[in-house]
């Protein structure tokens, strides 16, 4: 469950490494999994595709607390950054991700260049 003002952190290769979400797309107050969302970027690599301060739209892949208790959980709440047609700015996912990326939001291309997709 992400919430406004939460640090995210960035599991592609945007260059992004830290986030703080100020925005839930739609008129709910928490963000899970398969939600799109907007952020700002706090921490960043010196030569990278986004710059810190730059506003952008994120995805949200890995959450550490479901609103449903279920057996996965994940250690971080992580975020993978898009422009503004909803494709990914990095060419790389780093970490696991959830299957509900493919089934039920429309997000294959980050299921697929997941390292791992958990059921």
């Amino acid at each position: 469950m992400i919430k406004k003002e939460t640090v995210l952190d960035v599991a592609d290769n945007s260059g992004a490494k830290k986030v703080l979400c100020i925005g839930i797309s739609g008129s709910k107050k928490t963000a899970s999994i398969g939600d799109v969302i907007t952020v700002s970027v706090k921490k960043c690599v010196p030569v990278g595709k986004v710059s810190a301060g730059s506003v952008h739209r994120a995805v949200v892949v890995r959450v550490k607390k479901r609103s449903t208790s279920s057996i996965v959980v994940f250690g971080d709440n992580a975020v993978v950054l898009l422009n503004k047609q909803n494709e990914m700015i990095g060419t790389r996912v780093f970490g696991p991700t959830d299957s509900l990326l493919r089934r039920n939001k429309g997000f294959a291309k980050i299921s697929s260049l997941s390292q791992e997709v958990f059921q």
